[in-house]
């Protein structure tokens, strides 16, 4: 593991003008089509991938799911899912970074179903797994990894390369995530949980996966957790470069700034990095949140509104304290700003 001198020795602060969302390169396809066809294309591919398994997984997740036959559910999981789309494109996200939202959105109604509603880990994996793929792909190909998921990116593209490349800090950064969202869970199991979902969960198939859960074994479980929320947190935080809004925070003089100028100072006049820390883990808490509530409520059978909320928060905490360690990880010496 590089030391701090090392991780030091060269990182020089240098402001870049803050750039435009990537493009695909050399593409024929004008600018305005290509958001469409992403949400087009992730919508026939999730189709497409789910006609294919659903003879294996239709029976597991029929047998807990209630009939859509209202437009308005319909449109409500249509709108979330173009809203996360919506999200990635115009919030700059590459493909790895929907790739790792979905996994941290989607992930903890499939885990309710696993673990309270005796549906097959091989079914939870499998549409995890689909979610993942059909949007990766549209992602992939229309629009270039950013600088900070490459492993070579262009000099002076990303800020702290010699941090966010390496292993050690990988590890440990997932570890960290891991844990904190297996002790939000573990606590929860261990305290308000069972009550709260035998209230609000009717058809609550076993409740003693609650009861059964050991910490350590909860942590090792939650690992591609803490991957998927190292990837989306810390590595485009860490590796932000500094822009204009670095430089209009540094030349702040509240003697001659105007009311505006100084509320703005006061609300968001933090360093690109916390910036950046604090608008993706508002987006993951956000979109966790709305998401496995809208799938609760509105696809299983015999869930209360309150119930999945509660499921919800429990996760949308987990992503609010893991972004905060992030985000006080990133302040340790050798890490610029």
């Amino acid at each position: 593991m590089v030391s701090r001198k090392e991780l030091a020795k060269g990182e020089e602060v240098v402001v870049v003008p803050a750039s435009p969302p990537p493009v695909a390169q050399q593409s024929m396809i004008p600018t305005q089509l290509r958001f469409p066809l992403v949400v087009i294309s992730n919508l026939a591919l999730s189709a497409l991938c789910y006609s294919f398994s659903s003879e294996f997984a239709a029976g597991d997740l029929s047998s807990v799911s209630r009939s859509i036959n209202e437009w308005s559910q319909v449109g409500g999981l249509l709108f979330c899912r173009v809203l996360e789309l919506a999200l990635g494109w115009w919030g700059n996200y590459d493909s790895y970074d929907l790739a790792s939202l979905t996994l941290l959105t989607h992930g903890p109604p499939l885990y309710l179903l696993t673990t309270f509603y005796g549906i097959r880990p091989t079914t939870l994996l499998m549409s995890l797994g689909i979610d993942m793929l059909v949007t990766y792909l549209p992602f992939r190909f229309f629009r270039p990894l950013l600088p900070t998921h490459t492993t070579e990116p262009p000099k002076g593209a990303v800020s702290n390369r010699s941090v966010i490349n390496d292993w050690e800090v990988s590890v440990y950064n997932s570890l960290l995530a891991a844990g904190i969202y297996g002790l939000v869970v573990y606590g929860s199991f261990a305290t308000w949980l069972p009550v709260y979902l035998v209230t609000h969960f009717d058809g609550l198939r076993d409740i003693s996966g609650a009861h059964d859960a050991r910490l350590p074994f909860l942590i090792a479980s939650f690992v591609p957790v803490g991957i998927a929320a190292k990837s989306f947190l810390f590595t485009p935080a860490t590796g932000a470069k500094s822009d204009l809004g670095d430089i209009k925070a540094k030349s702040f003089n509240p003697e001659t700034a105007t009311l505006a100028e100084t509320v703005e100072y006061n609300v968001w006049g933090y360093s690109k990095r916390t910036r950046t820390m604090i608008t993706r883990t508002g987006t993951l808490a956000a979109v966790t949140f709305l998401n496995t509530w809208l799938q609760g409520a509105v696809t299983l059978e015999g869930a209360e509104s309150a119930g999945p909320a509660g499921w919800a928060a429990i996760w949308a905490s987990g992503a609010i304290l893991t972004g905060t360690a992030f985000w006080w990880v990133g302040h340790v010496d050798g890490i610029s700003n």
